[in-house]
């Protein structure tokens, strides 16, 4: 059993106004075991591993919670509460200006490659964005570009592995810029994660980690994020609050990597966090729809158990 360490008073606030006492008790032994059973049946090849965090006590349950997954693009999920919290804290302003061209560009950077397009119709060989810009261009379209430049702005990955070192997290690890980090091959520990060291930081993150401004940021961010569509979101019931980071990996040689990291407030209880790491063990470019409905069904697992 494990449990997160995070003020639950700022956890009630997220909850939009449940309180403790109106939160369903926690999972208990045989639900949890139920569920666990219920993740392995969608595991019809390759490994998936979930962690399910209640921010009620902070109990976690799951499948393959401490086995190594690819990040991917769940990364510029924390690299966006590092941005914000910086700029929290008396660091770099959020609307400080950053200078890039065409040279950086990589191939996943729909909103940087839009402004590099737009300098040169004016005849610039340099766009700029503001350090807030390429934080929820990184958290909301996934934009490679965006987060290689924030990276940088950190000290390269390094910085972001230090960030997890200081909240707790003794497991993720970033090694590799866009689109590197991406080429994750078994028994590689770079650029990896656990399903429970993610959801855990999450849980720390917006239940009390970040300042309340930039918690209310990076929690809206995830709201307007649309990656996840037809992931986990796509199997919670409507009426569910939710917001997600996902990642993705494939390519020549690369089994697909189909992840997802949800923060969830379902009415009439605490948020619950959900880390997904599917690697399907097929190699192909994209995950298919049937790689995507496997991570809606956990989600339709997580409501109907939780």
């Amino acid at each position: 059993m494990s449990y997160a360490h995070f003020d639950r008073r700022s956890v009630l606030l997220l909850a939009l106004g449940a309180t403790i006492a109106s939160c369903r008790t926690s999972m208990s032994e045989p639900r949890a075991a139920e569920l666990e059973r219920e993740l392995a049946r969608l595991e019809s090849r390759g490994r998936l591993g979930v962690a399910v965090l209640d921010t009620r006590d902070g109990r976690v349950v799951g499948r393959r919670l401490d086995e190594r997954f690819a990040l991917c693009s769940t990364f510029k999920l924390v690299l966006a509460a590092m941005v914000l919290q910086r700029a929290e804290t008396g660091g770099r302003a959020l609307a400080e200006r950053v200078s890039f061209g065409k040279g950086e560009l990589v191939s996943h950077g729909s909103v940087t490659r839009a402004a590099v397009e737009a300098a040169a119709a004016r005849g610039e060989s340099v766009a700029e964005l503001s350090l807030g810009e390429l934080a929820r261009a990184a958290q909301t379209s996934s934009d490679g570009v965006a987060a290689n430049l924030l990276l940088r702005d950190f000290g390269g990955p390094a910085g972001l592995t230090q960030f997890c070192r200081e909240r707790g997290d003794a497991i993720t690890r970033l090694d590799r810029l866009e689109p590197e980090m991406n080429d994750v091959l078994p028994g590689d520990e770079r650029d990896t994660t656990s399903p429970r060291a993610m959801a855990e930081l999450v849980a720390r993150l917006l239940g009390g980690e970040l300042a309340p401004a930039a918690r209310d940021t990076l929690r809206r961010w995830m709201i307007e994020t649309t990656t996840g569509a037809a992931r986990v979101r796509r199997g919670l019931p409507p009426e569910w609050i939710a917001g997600d980071k996902t990642g993705t990996g494939g390519g020549a040689g690369i089994t697909v990597k189909c992840n997802d990291v949800v923060w969830i407030e379902p009415p009439g209880r605490a948020p619950l966090v959900v880390a997904a790491y599917y690697d399907t063990g097929e190699v192909a470019e994209w995950p298919s729809d049937a790689d995507q409905e496997v991570l809606a069904d956990v989600g339709r697992c997580v409501a109907r158990w939780c």
